[in-house]
């Protein structure tokens, strides 16, 4: 199957501004390297204690845990990380259940620790969502929105098994190609991979990298996809579960088509509220006195896109499906996106210029894929849910599904609708219908859900939280818009960051006040 728009990306709200400030990170991380080398007085700074642990992950041979260190050393890729980071390679068993058999290679990166070795608890891993996102390039994007737990967590990302440099999947025209030819190019090219690059099979490999990076447990902050990614590692190794924030979580009581139609309903909500506030505060409304008269405007937008496409940056161009993608991107950046949308859609509407609204896509422009020559994206995105969801609906299923999703947006339905197909004829079962996240007896584990998330649902927050399972899933709500509450939300970084460094949870029940209250 050709041209079928995947799943939306569950990818952390503030991607898009985390990659405008791409050159400006660059530079002021190269400043806070060179000065994290001394002390204030300008003294160097004492050696640092690495940490280990004496827990090694059960059944694997000693060539894979005691008898492997990590060899970190300055990155060489992408160019941001080349100052200020390390960067490391850990072997791990292609497939598990034969931990003796092939290896692969898993790409990580670092950002040390500020503070002493006294007061340094250990690696912080990060996971910024997709699935299909490169933590290797995430990690210098996003460095500002963690950097305050610099003084005591190294800060440590990784590649997921699909993608960038850790068994990257390919489903193009040739083995070379990056893009996405559909469910037989995944087969010829990659097929030797593709049963082993779920999420399962991630969580393992964070099990051993918690053991190398020297910890007993594993700290974890997981955002959008990353929320399943952790709830996984969570139900697999409970004892060795230590502090983990979920944020912005995935639903685990969701089928993929079940998901499809809950996300449909959060961003048509969404831009109503945009619609709502629009007509009262804005003036020149492009979407006129609300969310119906919105509705029918877009609708006639879509149709006159669909005739013919808009010109958009980099002599790209905007269709009617992208229109849709693109207007949920500036949903996903809360209030803040709201003026830029409404300046957008005018730009759209009035002069045919396209170009504003596409940056709400999320594909990134011709430099960034120039600085990060791995990234297959999509195309990850693609093989990684598949291979975890079980779901393989016939023709006739298929297209009942879609007109269910469709039917639940008029704005954006007939975009999300097309996400029922995503497996359709992949070549490999997936592994369950549903997450399966209950982790008894582990750690308590910080759900932070935002109430008006467009693209994971509050109510997934919520039930996150309860199937971890009683006295493990703590839920943290923030009363705001957008995908992704931390930074963005003073009382969400004030309960995490606490959390992050003393272990003690929010009251339950603990409401953040925000955009929507």
């Amino acid at each position: 199957m050709h041209d079928v728009h995947p799943i939306r990306s569950r990818r952390p709200g503030l991607s898009v501004g985390a990659r405008i400030m791409a050159v400006v990170l660059l530079v002021a991380v190269g400043a806070v390297g060179a000065w994290l080398q001394r002390d204030s007085g300008g003294r160097s700074a004492p050696p640092r204690t690495e940490f280990a642990a004496g827990n090694p992950p059960a059944g694997l041979p000693t060539a894979l845990t005691t008898g492997q260190h990590l060899r970190w050393s300055r990155c060489t890729s992408p160019p941001r990380a080349r100052t200020g980071y390390d960067c490391a390679v850990m072997k791990a068993p292609l497939d598990y259940r034969k931990p003796t058999g092939k290896t692969i290679d898993v790409s990580l990166i670092r950002r040390k620790a500020t503070g002493s070795s006294a007061r340094r608890i250990g690696s912080l891993v990060l996971n910024f969502g997709g699935p299909g996102v490169s933590g290797v390039s995430g990690l210098p994007d996003h460095i500002r929105q963690y950097e305050s737990l610099l003084d005591r967590y190294d800060l440590v990302s990784f590649d997921p098994r699909g993608v960038g440099a850790t068994i990257p999947v390919r489903c193009g025209k040739t083995a070379d190609d990056m893009g996405y030819e559909g469910a037989d190019a995944c087969a010829k090219h990659s097929g030797a991979i593709l049963p082993y690059i779920g999420t399962s099979h991630t969580a393992r490999d964070m099990e051993l990298m918690r053991y190398l990076l020297g910890d007993k447990r594993l700290h974890y902050f997981g955002v959008s996809y990353g929320t399943a990614l952790g709830a996984v590692y969570a139900h697999l190794f409970p004892s060795h579960v230590g502090r983990l924030v979920l944020e912005a979580s995935v639903d685990p009581t969701k089928d993929l088509t079940e998901e499809q139609v809950s996300q449909v309903k959060a961003v048509q909500a969404a831009f109503d509220r945009f619609a709502e506030h629009c007509a009262a505060r804005m003036r020149d409304c492009p979407t006129g006195d609300g969310p119906k008269e919105a509705a029918r405007r877009m609708t006639r937008l879509a149709d006159r896109l669909e005739k013919k496409s808009a010109p958009a940056a980099a002599g790209s161009s905007l269709d009617a499906d992208n229109l849709a993608y693109a207007v949920s991107g500036f949903l996903d950046r809360g209030t803040d996106g709201w003026s830029p949308l409404a300046k957008a859609l005018t730009a759209l509407i009035d002069h045919n210029d396209g170009g504003p609204l596409s940056e709400g896509l999320d594909d990134g422009g011709a430099a960034e894929a120039a600085d990060a020559p791995h990234d297959n994206g999509r195309t990850a995105l693609t093989a990684i849910t598949c291979a975890d969801s079980s779901l393989r609906p016939d023709v006739e299923r298929l297209a009942e599904d879609a007109a269910r999703v469709e039917a639940a947006s008029p704005v954006f339905g007939a975009a999300w609708s097309t996400g029922v197909y995503l497996c359709f004829e992949w070549p490999f079962d997936g592994e369950r219908a549903t997450l399966q996240v209950d982790a008894g007896g582990a750690a308590p584990v910080l759900v932070v859900g935002g109430t008006g998330d467009p693209t994971t649902p509050y109510a997934g927050a919520r039930h996150m939280a309860r199937d971890l399972g009683k006295g493990v899933g703590v839920l943290l709500t923030a009363e705001e818009e957008g995908h992704g509450t931390y930074p963005g939300n003073r009382c969400v970084v004030e309960a995490v960051d606490r959390y992050l460094r003393t272990g003690r949870t929010p009251a339950p029940g603990t409401v953040c006040e925000g955009s929507m209250s």
